[in-house]
């Protein structure tokens, strides 16, 4: 009880000290148990969904084999519309309803040529109108869709594209457009987590949606004298072998894992960098109690004389750390309710649909919270504990440093070089892996290694890098600048954990930058070198109908119109494998003046004649040379004998994929199962003019707004927002960490201010003004800042050169080093550490000089 009344008394003590510390643990905190919140929610709305309209038993296609993968992908998988009939003879089904859902049309708006529904992210979805028990939507205005012309729509997505009853919509997919009249307006009886749904007629829903007089599902729901299990079991009896037969809690766990597989993604990135930040923050919580630490040096040794044990002294600090993390992390709980609103808010602008009101706390959001911030504290303020341990009281009362620790500064310097070196050598075999796989793990563990060097060789490198950095000071600022340069370099250890927390912030920006602008420079750079075509049409979600194509043909200005069709399909070798390859089928004339590949050997004309073109990556996997003969399989039993004519370089455009010319592939595929076409090329007349041409296929292609339309810049414009997309996003994870090391940089300084009261007075004894102090504590601050940069920067550029490296055959075959952001690290750096002196160098100005030097 001594124990923790005596920290307890010194923590609140020294409360304002602990500040920064605490904010420190909040910000992490709050991320993380924010993200769980978020995370938690957006399941629990599916999850409510999924539970409320899911049917007892659900009656779906067989699922594809293997080697009809390519039939799935061509069209709708269905079952017969007498199977409804079966299943609804099935003892203990009460009702049984055939069901129409595709996610493959559009909805547009004809009177404005837009899309209605999500354009990212939430599907739209469209089917029949079907009377269910437990029918996800209730029609609250007008009437379910009566006849071919009618559709009924649901009242989100109506009321984002201002539409009602009597109104216009068009249906767009692979069969062609299809006008319809709003007849009625659908109410979700459950939170729409944002997509669009529009309801047909079932006899116009099979027609329009699937060409065929057929379901996508039979939808059963019992009479309650039957558990699920048992229905599932009838029922599968009941329709044959071959059909998926689920029950309700099989059909929300399936559903619940596709959704959570995209929101996964986000979550545990979002986590990365929470946990990014609590060890940023941890370098703060050392600095804090290690400082406190040497404050205290003299109480401690009056608690060491009087009776006090070294394990006491150690419990003290760690008691005081603890309450710090309980603290924080309370706190840091409660802000993740703040942090979860606003992701949800994020994610609303983004197209999904999730209301704050439906927030969900479980177990996790708190174990997880208070797990990150009193692991972190403890962990932080074991070092400072271990060392205030050690201060012998005699040594205290004489003394108010802490012992030398030459020994220890030895250790840390050899264990830091090694460390460092090692995560060097394994960057360089990172970047020179000759599969991605490899160099990724190397990249992975050298990234480890290389920060963890760099923090512990942090004291080492600010003796001398400080130096470096502040040896001008003297010369343009004098008395004050020569001040700044030695208080930085007075603690290297101290100067080091404070750079440190900054330097992982800006390596991540680094990096990233470095990984994005190789992107586009390397995309860029391949659409110059291999891209002959002029325009670029890709069909978003529906396809490309051959109405589309013909309007690019006879756009004036297009010379001609090239296009591709994808589809999986498998290589059997000689020695009897069949190893599985994304087959591209092209006209015979598409490698040419359209597209200029990088061949490794043999020819493009050979893939016309009948031979097929495979990436360099495949071939030597599979030890397959020009010449030598390997067995296309399309599947559903249809094979093709060809040559290998061509094996493209890796890294380029074409470089891992395999190619086969149209008219070869149309010997054993029938046109009805050949894929649809995703994305086709045109190109433009000789003397046509390119921007010219390109407003006549926008106009041309108007009402198919679902088409990406774009001419080369306009494609590299698009690839590069992409990028810049996924990377502002990191940037926007990574200011946590960097806002929490600024916080570390104020925490820092305050705390020296503190310390060297005395010093301070004396300065000002002996004629420093405020001004001169003020600056000295600035530029203390900008000198360490600029060091952490140059650390974050270095270690960076490595990072991020690497990555490339790794990436060299996957796309990423050019190095672009973004000077500009390079630039921009370092002034900001400045800026940085000049807001990070505002408050300490405030503070040391408005000492009273006769108090400071009366500090003890």
């Amino acid at each position: 009880m001594m124990l923790l009344r005596t920290s307890l008394r010194s923590f609140f003590a020294h409360k304002g000290r602990m500040a920064l510390s605490l904010i420190a643990v909040v910000l992490s905190v709050a991320f993380v148990s924010g993200t769980l919140v978020f995370s938690n929610t957006a399941t629990g709305t599916f999850d409510r969904l999924f539970a409320a309209t899911a049917s007892d038993v659900s009656v779906q296609p067989p699922k594809p084999a293997e080697d009809e993968e390519q039939q799935a992908a061509v069209k709708v998988p269905t079952v017969p519309v007498p199977l409804a009939d079966r299943v609804a003879a099935v003892p203990g089904v009460k009702k049984a309803i055939g069901q129409v859902m595709v996610g493959n049309a559009v909805l547009v708006d004809p009177a404005t040529n837009k899309l209605v529904g999500p354009t990212t992210g939430a599907p739209t979805l469209l089917g029949n109108w079907t009377d269910t028990p437990r029918n996800p939507v209730t029609i609250t205005s007008g009437h379910e869709p009566r006849n071919s012309g009618e559709l009924v729509l649901d009242a989100d997505t109506a009321k984002k594209a201002k539409l009602g009853l009597g109104d216009k919509v068009r249906v767009e997919n692979g069969g062609g457009r299809h006008d319809f009249t709003i007849a009625g307006i659908a109410t979700f009886s459950t939170t729409n987590p944002g997509a669009a749904l529009g309801f047909l007629d079932t006899p116009t829903a099979q027609q329009v949606l699937l060409g065929e007089q057929a379901y996508t599902s039979i939808e059963a729901f019992g009479d309650g004298s039957r558990s699920d299990e048992r229905l599932k079991a009838e029922a599968a009896a009941a329709v044959g072998g071959g059909y998926q037969v689920k029950t309700a809690a099989e059909q929300k766990e399936e559903n619940t894992k596709q959704v959570g597989s995209s929101l996964d993604f986000m979550k545990y990135a979002m986590l990365g960098f929470a946990f990014v930040s609590a060890i940023v923050g941890a370098f703060l919580i050392v600095n804090t109690f290690s400082m406190l630490v040497a404050q205290r040096t003299r109480e401690i040794g009056l608690l060491r004389a009087i009776g006090g044990s070294r394990r006491q002294v150690n419990r003290s600090v760690l008691v005081e750390a603890l309450i710090l993390g309980v603290l924080g992390s309370t706190l840091g709980v409660a802000a993740g309710l703040g942090v979860a609103v606003g992701l949800i808010k994020l994610m609303n602008a983004l197209g999904m649909d999730l209301k704050a009101a439906d927030l969900r706390i479980g177990p996790d959001v708190f174990v997880a919270g208070y797990a990150l911030g009193i692991v972190v504290t403890l962990v932080a303020a074991w070092f400072p504990a271990r060392r205030a341990s050690r201060i012998s009281p005699m040594a205290a009362l004489r003394d108010h440093g802490t012992p030398a620790e030459g020994r220890a500064n030895l250790v840390r310097t050899v264990v830091g070089l090694l460390l460092t070196a090692g995560g060097g050598a394994l960057l360089v075999l990172g970047a020179r892996a000759e599969k991605a796989a490899t160099g990724g793990q190397y990249l992975g563990l050298g990234v480890v290694l290389t920060l963890v060097g760099f923090v512990v060789l942090g004291p080492l490198l600010a003796s001398a890098i400080v130096r470096v950095l502040g040896a001008a000071l003297p010369a343009v600022f004098g008395p004050s600048g020569k001040l700044a340069q030695r208080n930085a370099m007075r603690n290297p250890r101290r100067t080091g954990a404070t750079a440190a927390a900054l330097m992982i912030g800006l390596a991540l920006v680094i990096a990233s930058s470095v990984f994005s602008s190789s992107a586009v420079t390397s995309a860029s750079a391949q659409i110059d070198r291999s891209v002959g075509v002029d325009y670029i049409i890709a069909g978003g979600r529906t396809g490309v109908t051959p109405e589309m194509v013909d309007i690019v043909r006879r756009t004036p200005g297009i010379d001609h119109v090239t296009t591709q069709e994808f589809f999986p399909a498998k290589v059997q070798l000689a020695d009897g494998r069949k190893p599985k390859t994304e087959l591209t089928a092209v006209p015979p004339a598409f490698f040419g003046t359209d597209f200029r590949p990088t061949v490794k050997s043999g020819a493009v004309d050979a893939i016309g004649r009948g031979s097929l073109g495979i990436g360099e990556a495949f071939a030597k996997d599979n030890n397959l040379k020009v010449g030598d003969q390997v067995t296309v399989d399309y599947g559903k039993g249809r094979t093709q004998t060809l040559p290998v004519g061509a094996v493209f370089a890796k890294g380029e455009l074409f470089g891992d994929g395999s190619f086969v010319a149209m008219d070869t592939m149309a010997k054993v595929v029938p046109a009805a199962e050949q894929p649809p076409v995703w994305t086709f090329f045109a190109k433009a007349s000789a003397g046509a003019d390119v921007a010219r041409t390109l407003t006549a296929l926008q106009d041309g292609l108007k009402e198919y707004p679902q088409l990406t339309i774009k001419d080369q810049a306009g494609y590299k414009e698009l690839v590069q927002s992409q990028v810049n997309t996924l990377l502002y996003l990191i940037y926007g994870l990574v200011a946590l960490s960097i806002t929490v090391a600024v916080l570390g940089v104020v925490n820092t300084l305050a705390l020296s201010v503190v310390e060297r009261t005395r010093e301070i007075g004396l300065l000002r004894a002996i004629g420093l003004s405020r001004r001169q102090l003020r600056r000295m504590i600035r530029l203390e601050s900008v000198v360490i800042a600029v060091f952490g940069a140059v650390l974050g920067t270095g270690l960076g550029l490595a990072w991020g050169v690497t990555a490339q490296g790794v990436l060299r055959d996957q796309g990423l075959g050019t190095l672009s080093v973004p000077t500009t952001m390079v630039a921009i690290t370092l002034v900001s750096s400045v800026l940085i550490g000049l807001f990070a002196a505002l408050v300490p160098a405030f503070r040391a100005g408005r000492m009273n000089v006769l108090a400071a030097i009366a500090t003890d």
